[in-house]
């Protein structure tokens, strides 16, 4: 593999992953909204998509993030019958957002996209080196 396709190919991990903590710190900032009309449900949690692609170009498979797509569970009830979303029973409904989940994926993209840093970085010093030995 070259040094281009090396890059390339991090470079497409680490667009993945921004997209990613995107979704993710979308969902922590909707954590305990409930719905602006009452009835009505609230937030309902993304759950980010990554999709492999082959370049023809340079021959590699390219990963890139897809359309989010919405997470069927059940939202959260919770007591609270002063709350003008009170259904008849004093429940409200919350979204099915579970911080901690949302904060260990969120530790995992971050994972990722730093070793696609740490590929980036050996890669150029890898062209560096070879340069190096090129003038030499």
């Amino acid at each position: 593999m070259d040094f281009s396709k090396s890059m390339s190919v991090a470079a497409s991990g680490m667009r993945a992953q921004t997209d990613r903590m995107k979704t993710i710190s979308e969902n922590i900032a909707n954590a305990n909204s409930t719905s602006p009309v009452k009835g009505a449900d609230p937030y309902r949690r993304k759950i980010a998509t990554i999709h492999n692609n082959f370049d023809r170009e340079l021959e590699a498979n390219l990963v890139q993030a897809g359309k989010p797509i919405p997470d069927k569970s059940d939202f959260r009830a919770q007591y609270d019958p002063g709350n003008p979303n009170a259904d008849k029973q004093g429940y409200v409904k919350l979204p099915n957002v579970d911080s901690l989940v949302e904060i260990m994926d969120m530790r995992e993209a971050q994972r990722s996209y730093e070793a696609d840093l740490s590929v980036m970085e050996s890669t150029k010093q890898m062209l560096a080196k070879t340069v190096d030995l090129l003038n030499k």
